[in-house]
């Protein structure tokens, strides 16, 4: 069993768990984190979970000091006869502790290993939990000697301790959003860790891999993701910019990873594009209408509400014709914020029965919490995750 550390957004991170490795596998653990059955769970395709660590000991309900008498007892025992340096790190997930709590910990493991002349070196705690960029930095959970113990006090009370197998890898992600030769701030910049969200909330387990289509591809974001996945990619777009934009990224994603991608791309507005079968699935971030620093007039608001319904409700009618009956969609589009927090919807959110979809059905989330959206953001990403009837 795995335990997840979910990211900012917690709920998105469970709907792409759920999705990938089953509702009767993934369950909550505390409101930030999930445990999941598979044999296998790797984190550099996941776009929802900062950490993740393989289960190595359960305890009952129990304070600090006892989690952490057990801790270095199991460890002492563990360690006592390996060779070479040990790099460690603790973090403490829903203890009231400070960074110093859990540094001692690790100081009492060091002091009785180094009796063994068991060579440690700690990584200093300045908060109970290390970031992901430290964790990432000092490559724990890479390699049998550099290990993080991740500690994690449930909503019942029970206590796990795992062994990581990796953070998000934050410098890869990086690059592969600012390194890219093609950019475009105007027609938005999809994270490429959302866009693995999106691209998971479409497959199944181990499934083979598929041919996936954004039929608004803009500069690529979720075709590069998808193809890092191994899946064909198939883009288009109504601006020949964009094109342009998608292919010269596929090709510098390509070169740069030592990757041989299927891919095709080409002009089309997605009202009305006639696309070349099969499509296995659909992920997309459709139109999100013009980007607002302010909530605007109820007025505007309405205008843009209405265009954004029209284009994407015309869209989901075209390729419904096209599809089979099952396929997998996820699809962003636009809801915006008031200035009392609430959000506003576009119409064919609850029409969707009608425009032949059924809305995927999650266990551990509501598809009111798939809203993806930072606290100065007017609009939104509402991830619509469907199934052609």
């Amino acid at each position: 069993m795995y335990i997840a550390i979910l990211g900012r957004q917690p709920a998105l991170g469970m709907a792409e768990l759920e999705h990938l490795y089953g509702a009767t596998n993934t369950h909550w653990f505390s409101d930030q984190t999930a445990t999941v059955k598979t044999d296998l769970l790797s984190i550099e395709r996941l776009g929802g979970t900062q950490k993740a660590g393989r289960v190595v000991i359960e305890l009952p309900a129990s304070d600090w000091h006892r989690v952490s008498q057990k801790i270095v007892q199991a460890y002492v025992q563990a360690w006592s006869s390996v060779e070479g340096k040990i790099t460690l790190g603790i973090s403490a997930y829903g203890f009231n502790l400070d960074g110093r709590e859990v540094q001692k910990t690790g100081i009492i493991l060091k002091q009785k290993l180094k009796k063994n002349n068991v060579s440690l070196r700690l990584i200093p705690n300045t908060e109970a939990v290390l970031n992901t960029a430290t964790a990432h930095h000092n490559k724990l959970g890479l390699s049998d000697n550099k290990v993080e113990l991740i500690v994690i006090k449930g909503g019942n009370g029970k206590i796990i301790v795992a062994e990581s197998t990796g953070s998000q890898n934050i410098t890869a992600l990086a690059r592969r959003d600012q390194e890219r030769p093609k950019r475009d701030a105007f027609v938005g910049m999809l994270p490429p860790k959302l866009a693995q969200m999106m691209v998971n909330m479409t497959v199944q387990g181990d499934s083979k891999p598929m041919r996936i289509l954004d039929p608004f591809c803009g500069t690529g974001v979720i075709l590069q993701e998808a193809a890092l996945m191994n899946h064909a990619v198939y883009g288009t777009d109504l601006a020949e910019k964009m094109v342009k934009y998608s292919q010269a990224n596929l090709e510098w994603l390509a070169d740069t990873h030592h990757l041989t991608i299927d891919a095709t791309v080409h002009g089309g507005d997605a009202m009305d594009t006639q696309w070349k079968m099969p499509i296995d699935a659909v992920v997309c971030e459709s139109y999100l209408g013009q980007p607002f620093s302010a909530p605007p007039s109820p007025a505007k608001l309405d205008d843009v509400r209405k265009n954004c319904n029209y284009i994407i409700s015309t869209f989901l009618k075209n390729i419904g014709t096209q599809i089979e009956p099952g396929t997998p969609l996820c699809i962003a589009i636009p809801a915006w914020k008031s200035t009392n927090n609430d959000f506003t919807h576009l119409p064919l959110v609850n029409q969707l029965e009608t425009l032949g979809y059924a809305q995927y059905e999650f266990k551990n989330i509501t598809p009111k919490e798939l809203l993806y959206f930072r606290e100065d953001q007017i609009v939104a990403r509402e991830l619509l995750v469907l199934v052609r009837k």
